[in-house]
Order: C-alpha cells, then sequence, then structure tokens
C-alpha cells in the first residue's frame, strides 16, 4: 500500500486537518472534495476550525493542475448573512489559488423559511486550481430540449442585426451540464453525522475533476462520503477529521461500500 509521508493511502486519521497536513508531501493530492463546518450552523462536537491554515495547507499539498472543491453557505446572524462564504473564497485566490468556477448545489428541500426572506435552497460550490485543472471529464446528462434537430441560433452583431446560425450537425439526445446541480438530499439510515454529504454531490466531482487511481483528499471526513464515492469510482482516498468518534463512522461506511457503479476517465 502506498503511503503520502506518514499516512496510508486509503485511510482515514482523527486530529485537526490544518495540522495533519503539514505531514504531507508538496504537490502529492490530485483533488480535495469537502465541506467544512462552516459558520457553526451544526454542532460539532464542540470543535471550531479556521479556515486560513486549511485552505493554505491545501494549496501546499495540491498538485500543480489539481481542484479544491470547497463547498459552503452562509448562517444568518442579526438580520444579516454572515458572508463567510465568499472570505473564504476570497482568501482562497489570495494565497495562489484560481477560482475556477463558482458553482451551486441546489438541494430538493429548503431550509425552514423566515418571516421576511425566501427559503434557502442552495450552497455555494467553489471550484479553486492551481493553474489551470489538468483534468475536466465533462458530464453530459442534460437533456437537450432541441435533440434531433440541427444546431441553430441567433447572435446579435455591433451593429444591432441579428445573425442566423445554422449547421448540418445534429443535437445530441444529452448535453453538458450547466454549473447548478440540483441533487437530491439523503441521509443514510443510522446517520449519526451532523451534515451528511450528498453522495450524488461528491461522486460527479470526483468524475470530472480526477481520473481513476488519482488520490482524492477530505480534510473534513465526517461521515465518509468522499471516501466511500472515491473507492466505489476507482480513486484512492485519504481524509482527516477532529472528531475520533466521525473518523471510526466514517471507516465504518466505507467498508459497507457497494462496488463500483459507475467510472469515467
Amino acid at each position: 500500500m502506498k503511503n503520502l509521508g506518514p499516512y496510508e493511502i486509503n485511510n482515514i486519521y482523527a486530529g485537526e486537518c490544518s495540522e495533519m497536513m503539514k505531514a504531507l508531501p508538496d504537490g502529492c493530492i490530485d483533488l480535495t472534495v469537502t465541506s467544512p463546518p462552516y459558520d457553526n450552523l451544526r454542532e460539532y462536537k464542540g470543535y471550531v476550525f479556521d479556515y486560513k491554515p486549511v485552505i493554505e495547507q491545501l494549496y501546499r499539498v495540491t498538485k500543480p493542475g489539481g481542484v479544491v472543491v470547497w463547498v459552503v453557505a452562509d448562517a444568518t446572524i442579526n438580520g444579516s448573512e454572515t458572508g463567510t462564504s465568499f472570505k473564504q473564497a476570497l482568501y482562497g485566490v489570495s494565497v495562489g489559488f484560481n477560482l475556477h468556477d463558482t458553482m451551486i448545489y441546489l438541494r430538493s428541500s429548503p431550509n425552514t423559511p423566515e418571516s421576511n426572506r425566501y427559503g434557502n435552497v442552495f450552497e455555494y460550490m467553489f471550484v479553486f486550481s492551481k493553474d489551470t485543472p489538468k483534468t475536466f471529464n465533462l458530464l453530459k446528462d442534460r437533456k437537450n430540449k432541441y435533440a434531433g434537430t440541427k444546431i441553430h441560433g441567433t447572435q446579435r452583431n455591433k451593429n444591432g442585426d441579428l445573425q442566423y446560425n445554422k449547421s448540418n450537425k445534429i443535437i445530441d439526445t444529452y448535453g453538458p451540464r450547466f454549473n447548478v446541480w440540483q441533487i437530491e438530499n439523503y441521509t443514510p439510515p443510522g446517520n449519526k453525522h451532523p451534515a451528511i454529504f450528498p453522495e450524488a454531490l461528491a461522486r460527479d466531482h470526483i468524475l470530472t475533476w480526477s481520473n481513476k487511481d488519482e488520490i482524492v483528499l477530505d480534510p473534513f471526513m465526517g461521515s465518509g462520503t468522499t471516501a466511500k464515492m472515491a473507492m466505489q469510482n476507482g480513486r484512492n482516498f485519504l481524509g482527516f477529521d477532529i472528531s475520533p468518534e466521525y473518523v471510526e463512522l466514517a471507516k465504518k461506511r466505507v467498508v459497507w461500500a457497494n462496488p463500483p457503479l459507475l467510472v469515467i476517465g
């Protein structure tokens, strides 16, 4: 079994992730998919975290061309959203990452609506890259309205005239996704984690930004979703979590994982 510094690949370790990552070699991780316990929206065994050293270490350990998917939202305190998500995104840029894409995770059900604002149904998925992403396996599962017809459309020229574009190419049944992903909320039976990561969200980012046998990191492993999806899709994983209880939960979930269902790349 290959090791990264003192850590065994395809294993999960208990400890504060920014300190644990210091033992990793520079440029050893292909992809990170994670969701930190942001703004104390969930009780997390009394633990808190500082995002700055975490992002700094993620930049150091990410390979050139590697990607970090950082899923966050904001709490509303004293009538105002905190803006923590944007602060984290901008800090990622300040340490050297490109903010390659700002994606949206559209939940299947909203939070409990408040009396003076619309119900919140989304979270940000900031896609950081270290230089240009080396891997992009485009997912094509969006059904095309005009499937089977010839490609057509219009564009407005600088003088204001409409230009009609035609092609002999036939539109495919399915086209590439947009950067808003609607994903069903799902909680596995017997789950004891306060904020479980949707399996489809982790899986689809893993399929998009990595290839088989590459290493996927989750520094906030939680219930083990990233590890499970990495293993099911032919990738290796490494995880950290500050709670020893959640580390044991995650390890059990990985052991119970089903065989691979879908492999791309």
